[in-house]
């Protein structure tokens, strides 16, 4: 997958600096699919949270612009779901959706594909992209995985409601998930026979998420991923894909 990086010049006067962050676009390459235009953060150093909405929602400016990072797993994420046979009436979800690469090429493709994160500004990033696509609305939806989902209201946006037929992630095993948080929300919103597919970079977290997947009746098949990321240095990684 190549990337053509175009840095947006930067502008003391422009939106994003008077907002407390900077921007830039790409060109992002992905097998079997047109080319994206990808609006994200100019860096991984930016944060700007002046009305506290990311602190409430439980990000600091340690994690808070990964949201907006171009990361390899969400470009394999991408890969896949390019080329993944697509079934009729089937609805998708992903999770931790951050600047929704696979999510923007299902709907690409016509498919009933819902983008969930917890940030705050995961929705303006997302509506910036449809537009340098000339993409239609894609339906997004506030994805907390610890919210009781009987007291789950959030200001801004509704939240993730219903069930899917595929649920998927990249790089969302980051952390120990101690209190079990995603496979709950998994479990939450998987239709009864559904498909989890995680695309994982080797992180050491994913051994206690499969284990709960298996308790909730979920079968794994792992697939090595190393396709030549656009630096030219193979992914390390593999996708986890659950079915039930």
């Amino acid at each position: 997958m190549a990337v053509i990086v175009t840095e947006l010049p930067v502008d003391n006067a422009s939106p994003q600096c008077r907002r407390g962050y900077q921007t830039k676009t790409e060109q992002v390459a992905i097998r079997g699919v047109d080319n994206l235009h990808i609006r994200s953060l100019l860096d991984k150093q930016q944060y700007a949270d002046p009305n506290g909405e990311a602190a409430a929602a439980g990000f600091s400016s340690a994690n808070w612009s990964l949201f907006g990072v171009l990361w390899p797993s969400a470009r394999q994420l991408a890969a896949h779901m390019a080329g993944r046979p697509m079934v009729a009436g089937q609805r998708i979800l992903e999770v931790g959706c951050g600047l929704a690469l696979a999510s923007m090429v299902c709907h690409r493709r016509g498919v009933d594909v819902t983008a969930s994160d917890a940030h705050p500004l995961a929705l303006s990033f997302l509506m910036d992209n449809l537009r340098l696509n000339d993409l239609p609305p894609l339906t997004y939806r506030h994805g907390d995985w610890a919210a009781d989902p009987d007291k789950a209201i959030h200001d801004m946006h509704p939240v993730v409601r219903g069930r899917f037929d595929v649920i998927m992630g990249s790089d969302v095993l980051y952390e120990r998930d101690e209190g079990g948080n995603l496979t709950r929300f998994i479990e939450r919103h998987a239709m009864p026979h559904a498909e989890v597919l995680i695309v994982d970079p080797n992180r050491g977290n994913r051994t206690p998420f499969i284990r709960r997947m298996s308790v909730m009746g979920f079968a794994l098949a792992e697939l090595p991923l190393s396709e030549a990321q656009d630096n030219g240095v193979p992914y390390k990684g593999r996708l986890l894909a659950f079915s039930r």
